[in-house]
């Protein structure tokens, strides 16, 4: 079972410039991974359509009429324009369409219509051009200054134009054509519908080439898709564009094996762990895993399920595991301590804000534990809050916002979670003893700062407020991913704080293998307060060590490190654990 209070884990990734980083939430543990090889390789190309029209004057009235021109001649009546619909290109007096005598037109009020944006600011140039005599070039000059309004903000296939007309009380029209897109194809899809693709581009309208820039770049960071590139051309109608994509998918199975010494030395610290995944299960970009891992003392199984119920990436996901776990660490051998645990959790995560550079998202779950522990196979209570059965049983709802922000050099990463626990299905309750009737509150940061090629800055930050707490519930304290230098959990509190800063130096590059090796520096600070079930109560945990981190490929990684204690804990045990030393070493494919 994996831990309920390791919910962070910094295994970091990160690129540098015009690569985008990832960040997944992991069930139970909150993983921060700063990704991948992204050069979004989109090409935005806009075609303006073109309608040639004629200016001819009748009376008090000039009529625009579209048409072809046929010939030259020097009137009014007969003068060949050729204006581009939505160009911005102004008359030239060296061609031969404008060698025409202009004659003034009475203009008393301008009138823009089809235009959604620009409102005040198309309102403020046409004020100077009514109730004033114009000539011809002067009105394209005023059409021209529209269609900029929208080109320079990267509307690039809206714009205005002088449609045909006949011009009576002296108003003149001009059309605003504000860019739609006419289709979108898609190609290299082969498990993802294009619904799920078109869904989550979303593109307004008017369409911007930031905004279709920045939905591709989005759609790229979903673990479903390993690339993505687009094509924006004119379609059919003036104004209407199409949208070619082209998508790689990413691979649909994966399978992750490790070995590490990360579990409890009572168990059994070295570990095992085989993990398969297989995303688009039912080609709506679902996803299922499937995780074993195997110690001296016990094993563990979990499987997991998360589906999208919407195109804004809301998702539902359901999670279940099971743990056997026998004491292996003397002199507790001989008393035949078992404990046996499961769990379930039903999530909903929203995001409320998804953009490139940062995501705010809220979730709501509802988690229901169970534990057992028996000596020479009798029901026996071992830890806080236990019936006399030795069964713990923990219901809780959870509340939790997440927020993460993005820049081409740095990622922070805030995560905030209310638990709330409730007597419901069969939930233990207790007199005076803890028991499932509970409130808490965590929240956790990590941030990280490349300030070279893979030469990285870390910094993270847990802290726990609660109080009464049953041990399935408590703040941890030691092991990898809190106080290295101290074996696992030998702190267990109510509340709790741990901070962390880390660097990571690259110091040798292997170009054959794409591979390169870190030195870690770190220091860890932990500290427990509100009462305690530990293997030993300390005031506070403090660690100063040096770590390896070697990256080869994309799937090959192993990490060494040695913490050194500063805090002095006697605490009786001969593993690596309590020599300060931790190791994984794992393969992705």
């Amino acid at each position: 079972m994996r831990s309920k209070n390791n919910y962070w884990s910094g295994y970091i990734l990160f690129v540098t410039q015009n690569k985008v980083c990832r960040s997944i939430f992991l069930s139970y543990k909150f993983s921060l991974v700063l990704v991948l090889s992204f050069t979004c390789n989109v090409v935005l190309r806009a075609t303006r359509a073109e309608a040639e029209t004629i200016f001819t004057a009748d009376n008090a009235a000039l009529t625009i009429k579209e048409v072809t021109p046929t010939d030259n001649k020097n009137s009014i009546t007969d003068a060949t324009l050729n204006p581009a619909s939505i160009s911005n290109e102004k008359p030239r007096e060296g061609d031969v369409s404008f060698q025409v005598q202009e004659r003034p037109i009475k203009v008393k009020k301008i009138k823009v219509v089809g235009n959604t944006l620009f409102k005040p600011e198309i309102t403020k140039l046409t004020k100077e051009y009514q109730n004033k005599s114009l000539t011809l070039t002067e009105l394209y000059k005023l059409r021209s200054a529209i269609s900029k309004l929208y080109t320079d903000k990267g509307y690039v296939n809206s714009g205005a134009y002088l449609p045909p007309q006949k011009i009576e009380d002296g108003i003149v029209k001009i059309q605003v054509l504000e860019g739609q897109i006419e289709t979108i194809e898609i190609t290299g899809n082969k498990h993802l519908s294009d619904r799920y693709i078109t869904s989550r581009l979303a593109l307004s309208t008017p369409i911007k080439t930031e905004q279709i820039l920045e939905r591709l770049q989005l759609l790229r960071l979903d673990p479903l898709i390993e690339n993505v590139a687009a094509e924006l051309s004119a379609g059919v109608a003036p104004g209407m564009s199409r949208l070619d994509i082209k998508v790689d998918e990413a691979d649909a199975f994966n399978i992750s094996t490790s070995l590490d010494n990360y579990k409890s030395p009572s168990v059994g610290s070295n570990s095992r762990n085989l993990g398969l995944s297989y995303n688009n299960l039912l080609q709506s970009g679902d996803e299922i895993n499937v995780n074993y891992s195997n110690t001296k003392g016990g094993d563990a199984f979990d499987i997991g399920y998360a589906i999208p119920v919407n195109a804004k990436n809301s998702q539902i996901s359901f999670t279940y595991g099971i743990n056997s776990n026998n004491v292996v660490e003397d002199p507790f051998t001989p008393l035949d301590i078992e404990t046996k645990s499961n769990f379930y959790e039903l999530s909903w995560r929203q995001p409320v804000i998804n953009q490139l550079t940062q995501e705010l998202a809220l979730g709501l779950s509802f988690s229901r534990q169970h534990s057992e522990t028996s000596v020479l196979d009798y029901p026996f209570p071992l830890s806080i809050g236990a019936d006399e059965a030795g069964k713990t049983n923990i219901s809780a709802i959870k509340f939790f916002q997440e927020y993460t922000k993005r820049t081409d050099k740095s990622v922070l990463a805030l995560r905030s979670q209310f638990s709330l626990g409730v007597d419901l299905f069969d939930a233990t309750i207790n007199n005076n003893a803890p028991d499932s009737r509970f409130f808490a509150w965590r929240g956790q940061s990590q941030w990280v700062r490349q300030l070279n090629e893979d030469f990285l800055v870390l910094l993270r930050a847990d802290l726990q407020l609660a109080n009464d707490l049953v041990p399935l519930e408590q703040f941890r304290i030691g092991g990898v991913n809190s106080v290295r230098g101290y074996r696992r959990d030998i702190s267990l509190s109510d509340s709790g704080l741990f901070t962390s800063a880390e660097l990571r130096i690259p110091v040798w590059r292997i170009a054959q293998l794409d591979g390169v090796l870190q030195l870690s520096p770190f220091i860890d600070f932990g500290l427990p307060w509100s009462g305690g079930d530990a293997i030993v109560n300390v005031d506070s945990l403090v660690a100063i060590g040096m770590g390896l981190n070697f990256k080869a490929g994309e799937g090959f990684n192993a990490r060494l490190d040695y913490g050194i204690p500063l805090t002095n804990v006697q605490v009786n045990g001969d593993s690596l654990q309590e020599a300060g030393v931790t190791f994984s070493t794992g393969y992705s494919f």
